[in-house]
Parts: structure tokens; C-alpha cells; sequence
């Protein structure tokens, strides 16, 4: 069974683990804009209903321009700034306090799976209470065209037309989509490196070069991808519903259910595909940012429960 050591961490190492989420997400998700326009539009628009990713581009090209399949670009790097900063600092913050609860190192080791679920899901909630109203704004300029000019614009109409009530319609949707990604992003991730770890001897490890380290980041990145994009996708197709306006009055988890219904489970997965690619680029981009922006601001290594 493998030694747990709980690091005192600072304020300034959790400042460090807060800069290097918050600058990996940004990056990676606005870099990611184009295809997440395409996705979107596959989820919200009849013109685009069937299309994969590579003809709906080309039908967003045709129909409007370069242009467009930015849209949106200014709320994704903002909110995601926020979002992943809070995400990534509070998955190390209650790892360690959970880590710290279970006791001793075998306890610890045997309820890993519940520490990584917990953690992610926690860090989650309070990420989405700051990416919730970004979210909503990005969704409202990319399913609907002409809605305002950016961020700003589009920030101050909905928040004077619908208030905070609008802002976050989407925060139940979104906590359905984004608590499963963060499982499978950083479970799945966790797995992915204990596998391989496993296989190894303690020189092998010791002595891992920094290719080979970065080698098994990407791979466990893009394996954790495809996880966090199959579990989070169907509340991903209904926020983007909801934040258009489609579905009936009445209480949130009432227009999640009919929108679910009337989707079924075909309509629920559309725009996958697209979506696992842009989601194993997201993931695995961000973990990599994430260890090396770590490493240049001097922060410590997250705590590893992984069993021998």
C-alpha cells in the first residue's frame, strides 16, 4: 500500500493552483471557441440537425463568416478564467481535506474513488456558481444571432431584461453538466495515471524523463476527456435549450424533464462526436498547462492516494 503525505499547503501555494486552473482553462476553452460554436449550433439549430463537425463549419462559413465561429469567445475566456481557477485550487483543497478525514493511508487508499468524486464535485459547485452567468451569455450570442456585440453587450441586456433570475436559469442544467465532466475529468485522470504507474518499478518512476511524464499526462488527459464529455453531455444538450428558451414555464427540474422526454435519448447525444474531440483536446491540453504553469510558479505537487 502506498504512503499518503498531506502537505501543508499555503495560501500562496492554493494562489498558485488557483492561477495555473484558471490560465489553463481560459486558454484551452477559448482556443476551443470554433468547435464549440459548431457543437452548439448542432444542438439548437434545425439548419444544422445531423451535421458533424466538419459540415457544420463549413455551413456556418457558407451561411455567415470567419467571424462567426468565434462568437462567444469573450464570455468562454472569462467565465473559464473564473471557473477553472476555482475548479482546479478546489479539487487540491478538498482532496487534502478529505485525504485528511479518512485518517490513515489505507483508508485513504480504499475510499480513493469517493475522495476524487467528492472533491471534483464540491470544487465544481462553487466553480459553476461563477461560470453560470458567463455561460449563459455565451450560449445566447452562439444560438442566437445578432443578440448583442460581446461580452459587455450581451452581459448588461440579459441581465436588464431577465435579471439574476435569467443569469442563472441555467445554474441547475449546468451543475448536471459540469459536476459529471468534473468526475470523469479528474477520476478518470487519476485512474488513467495509477494504471500506468502500476506497471512500473519505483527506479522506473524515479527516473521517468520529462517526455515520458508529459507522454502520460496527454494520454490519461484524452482518456479522461472522452469520459467527462459521455457523462456531462445530455445536460450540455439542455442548457443550451434552456438558455435559447425552449421548453415549457414552471420550475427548472419540470422543463429539464419535458426537454429530456421530447429529445429522447438520439436527440439527448446530438453533437457527440464534435464534442468528445473539442472535450479530449480541453481536457488533456488543461492538465498538461496545468502541471507545467505549476511548475513554474514553484507550487507543490497535488497529493497522490493511488494503490500499489
Amino acid at each position: 500500500m502506498s504512503a499518503v503525505h498531506v502537505p501543508d499547503f499555503s495560501a500562496r501555494n492554493y494562489a498558485s493552483f488557483f492561477a495555473a486552473g484558471a490560465l489553463c482553462c481560459t486558454i484551452s476553452h477559448g482556443a476551443m471557441t470554433p468547435i464549440d460554436v459548431v457543437k452548439t449550433r448542432i444542438q439548437v439549430d434545425p439548419a444544422f440537425k445531423g451535421l458533424g463537425i466538419i459540415s457544420g463549419t463549413r455551413l456556418v462559413l457558407t451561411k455567415e463568416s470567419p467571424a462567426a465561429l468565434l462568437t462567444g469567445f469573450g464570455p468562454t475566456a472569462v467565465g473559464y478564467l473564473a471557473q477553472g481557477g476555482a475548479k482546479f485550487a478546489g479539487y487540491e483543497f478538498w482532496k487534502k481535506k478529505t485525504v485528511e478525514l479518512a485518517g490513515d493511508q489505507e483508508t485513504a487508499v480504499k475510499y480513493r474513488t469517493a475522495i476524487y468524486l467528492g472533491s471534483a464535485g464540491i470544487a465544481e459547485f462553487f466553480a459553476d456558481v461563477l461560470l453560470t452567468p458567463l455561460e449563459a451569455v455565451r450560449i445566447r450570442l452562439v444560438s442566437e444571432r445578432g443578440y448583442a456585440n460581446g461580452l459587455a453587450s450581451g452581459f448588461t441586456r440579459m441581465a436588464r431584461e431577465g435579471g439574476l433570475r435569467e443569469l442563472y436559469a441555467g445554474f441547475l442544467p449546468i451543475l448536471c453538466k459540469q459536476v459529471p465532466y468534473a468526475w470523469g475529468q479528474f477520476t478518470v485522470n487519476e485512474f488513467c495515471h495509477e494504471l500506468v504507474f502500476r506497471s512500473m518499478d519505483e527506479d522506473t518512476k524515479r527516473n521517468l524523463s520529462r517526455t515520458s511524464s508529459l507522454g502520460i499526462s496527454l494520454g490519461s488527459g484524452i482518456v479522461a476527456g472522452f469520459a467527462a464529455a459521455i457523462l456531462s453531455h445530455p445536460a450540455d444538450t439542455l442548457l443550451s435549450q434552456i438558455n435559447k428558451g425552449h421548453g415549457p414555464s414552471g420550475s427548472m427540474a419540470y422543463r429539464l424533464t419535458v426537454l429530456a422526454r421530447e429529445a429522447g435519448f438520439r436527440g439527448l447525444f446530438a453533437g457527440l462526436g464534435p464534442r468528445m474531440i473539442m472535450t479530449a483536446g480541453l481536457v488533456s491540453s488543461q492538465f498538461l498547462m496545468y502541471g507545467e504553469i505549476k511548475r513554474a510558479l514553484n507550487a507543490p505537487p497535488g497529493i497522490e492516494i493511488h494503490k500499489d
